[in-house]
């Protein structure tokens, strides 16, 4: 046992097990929507649904696996929710690749992420983001994750006059609004793992609500659907084009600074961030992803990413890869016991998410705001990572502001190399993209 907490960076004088087991389950149900979202946005490209679970649940446990051992930062990973729906509608649908294709177009992205992973690119990109910007992207962060929360319970809606607005107070939305409450009285009252439980007693809200849906033949434990449909099936005919090197360019940009960005945000709540701005085997982390991202490719899985759901348990007190290692353990799990898993409706969760927004904001707090060149690209990185629902083009942006403002200004000195070749680069992203 002491081996197993020594290899997840596991500190008995300063972490306790219990906090860090509760962090774990927590972090796993308040993401575990994946499972279910997942291969259904996925089969929409007529791959089998059944399988695609399993690739879902086996490629996340790899990966956060993974990281608990490599990194042992209390984060995990799973696909990406933006990226599958790039695969089925953009790929797929829009562009007229196969599946087949398209995984094999997400099979070269994972590995020249291990290639430019291996030779520093990512950490470098890491290394030259300013601070102002680093506290941005935390608080930015904690919005699109309070505004995730909210959308997946109903609370807030498309609206075809004002782009987004209130929701209808439905079964959806009052266990969404009950499990919020919830989530803020427990923490209020610093009950440990107020997450976790607000998550389980808003589930079970939900059966009398009938927003919590029970089978009548249910069945808690099931067999895990065979990969064979989907394993490594792989088709490179006809990719040897520009096209193709446009569509992998732009997959990279955004999973680097997604991955980037949700890795800068959660490492800020951990209080692991050095003096000097670097994260701690972070280079580690990134490795991670990128091998985690071939593998769910080769299982039948789009690109994975670090998930920001993983606050949530940071917000419990996870600290070490002892967190990571519980949710990798509980993915594994879920192959068995799915229906059990798939019980837990999007509202019950919605509770974590917006508390997890609110712990995150106390990064607004360190912004420079009396200097408009730093505090103009902040607000840009903020308000588009929520309103563009992406973190890769709030951070895109937010750059791309600072450079521009900090040319405009004179102020040339406060640039580097990178972020002037980012800024390019995003450039010629948003023209061919």
């Amino acid at each position: 046992m002491r081996l197993l907490e020594k290899a997840l960076g596991f500190d008995p004088k300063s972490m306790k097990l219990r906090t860090e087991l509760i962090a774990g389950a927590t972090t796993f149900l308040t993401m575990s929507y994946i499972l279910a979202v997942n291969p259904s946005i996925l089969s929409f490209t007529g791959m089998d649904k059944g399988a695609l679970f399993t690739a879902t649940a086996l490629s996340a446990a790899i990966a956060t696996l993974l990281l608990a051992f490599m990194a042992k930062l209390p984060f995990a990973q799973a696909p990406s929710m933006g990226l599958n729906a790039f695969f089925a509608y953009t790929l797929c649908q829009a562009m007229g690749f196969t599946w087949q294709h398209s995984l094999a177009i997400m099979f070269i992205e994972g590995v020249v992420f291990i290639i430019i992973t291996f030779f520093n690119v990512r950490e470098i990109i890491l290394d030259s983001i300013p601070a102002n910007l680093r506290y941005a992207i935390s608080a930015g962060i904690g919005m699109f994750i309070a505004f995730i929360g909210l959308k997946n319970a109903g609370i807030i809606v498309a609206n075809e006059g004002t782009f987004v607005g209130l929701g209808a107070f439905t079964g959806p939305c009052l266990l969404g609004i009950l499990a919020i409450l919830l989530s803020g009285i427990l923490m209020a009252h610093n009950v440990k793992g107020a997450l976790f439980w607000s998550i389980i007693v808003a589930t079970l809200a939900g059966i009398p609500m009938g927003v919590t849906q029970l089978p009548n033949s249910w069945i808690p434990v099931s067999i895990p659907q065979n990969l064979s449909p989907i394993f490594a099936k792989f088709d490179f005919s006809g990719l040897l084009n520009l096209k193709t090197v446009l569509v992998v360019f732009s997959l990279l940009i955004i999973n680097i600074f997604d991955t980037i960005g949700t890795l800068m945000g959660l490492a800020d709540k951990t209080g692991i961030v050095q003096p000097d701005g670097t994260i701690p085997r972070v280079k580690e982390a990134m490795m991670s992803d990128a091998i985690g991202t071939t593998c769910g490719a080769v299982l039948g899985s789009s690109t994975l990413t670090t998930y920001v759901e993983s606050a949530s348990g940071i917000a419990e007190g996870g600290r070490s890869g002892v967190t990571a290692f519980v949710v990798g353990v509980f993915f594994i799990i879920s192959l068995f016991l799915s229906p059990i898993f798939l019980l837990i409706p999007s509202s019950a969760t919605s509770g974590a998410l917006v508390m997890v927004g609110v712990l995150m904001l106390d990064s607004v707090k360190k912004l420079d705001l009396e200097n408009i060149t730093e505090s103009f690209p902040a607000f840009i990185t903020m308000i588009t990572m929520v309103l563009c629902y992406s973190i890769a083009d709030g951070i895109c942006l937010g750059i791309l502001s600072y450079v521009i403002m900090k040319l405009c200004t004179g102020k040339i000195k406060s640039l580097n190399w990178t972020l002037c070749i980012l800024s390019i680069l995003f450039i010629l992203n948003f023209i061919f993209g």
